[in-house]
């Protein structure tokens, strides 16, 4: 396989192994028969951590971005191509939709019992506390910003991988105890809407609706914040 093709199946296997840890916190601690019903907002940024560690480990030979608002940063710094930018988003999209699969087919049962359809959707995908598409996106720009700034700054302009996977997994903790309160901080547009796909076409009892109408904000609030951050960086970090 040439390397183009080994980056793009390790940023898809990244990236579902990112969901199928992400998305199976979120399943634990939201559906209703789970062991873990209960656990908190706290277990939740843990996992999610540790969800990260696992999919920048596995993803080592694409640069662990596992994020299009990271893939798009790395472009325009320089380290990536436009094109290579795309063929990340794609493989991003589709590992996410693949990591939600397994979630699905995992908690299988517990889906079918759940009666509370919000819950389904947010094993799947982010929703605001408060919904003002306006400062929605105020704050996934923030968080998205801080996780691509900080990455930048530790790897001298390098990839995820370059920090190192428990640097990375520490960092998206701390944002989603600090940031996560008011949208669940997607932080990544592959990660939410990756997931909301598979939730619209999964034959899932009782789902209700994927909430289309909030879909654009953890998709353009992410690439924003990854953008500014890119910006920023050249000016105001070490960049080898």
């Amino acid at each position: 396989m040439d390397d183009i093709g080994v980056k793009f199946l390790s940023e898809l296997v990244g990236t579902a192994m990112l969901i199928i840890l992400g998305g199976g916190v979120v399943a634990a601690v939201s559906l209703t028969k789970s062991k873990g019903f209960g656990a908190g907002f706290l277990m939740v940024t843990i996992g999610w951590g540790f969800a990260v560690f696992a999919g920048v480990t596995v993803s080592y030979k694409s640069g662990g971005q596992l994020n299009p608002a990271v893939s798009l940063a790395q472009a325009i710094i320089g380290n990536i191509s436009v094109g290579e930018m795309f063929l990340f988003w794609l493989a991003q999209l589709i590992g996410a939709i693949i990591g939600a699969v397994i979630v699905w087919l995992a908690y299988k049962q517990h889906f079918d019992e759940e009666p509370d359809a919000a819950a389904k959707l947010g094993v799947f995908s982010t929703g605001p506390a408060i919904r003002n598409y306006a400062w929605n996106l105020v704050t996934e720009i923030i968080g998205t910003f801080v996780l691509v700034f900080v990455v930048l700054a530790f790897t001298n302009g390098k990839t995820p991988s370059e920090l190192g996977a428990i640097p990375v997994a520490s960092l998206v903790i701390a944002i989603g105890v600090s940031l996560g309160g008011p949208t669940g901080y997607a932080i990544n547009p592959a990660r939410d809407l990756g997931p909301r796909i598979a939730h619209a076409l999964l034959p899932i009892k009782g789902k209700g609706t994927s909430d289309w109408s909030y879909a654009w904000v953890p998709v353009v609030g992410p690439l924003v914040g990854g953008a500014l951050a890119a910006i920023l960086s050249g000016a105001l970090l070490p960049m080898a």
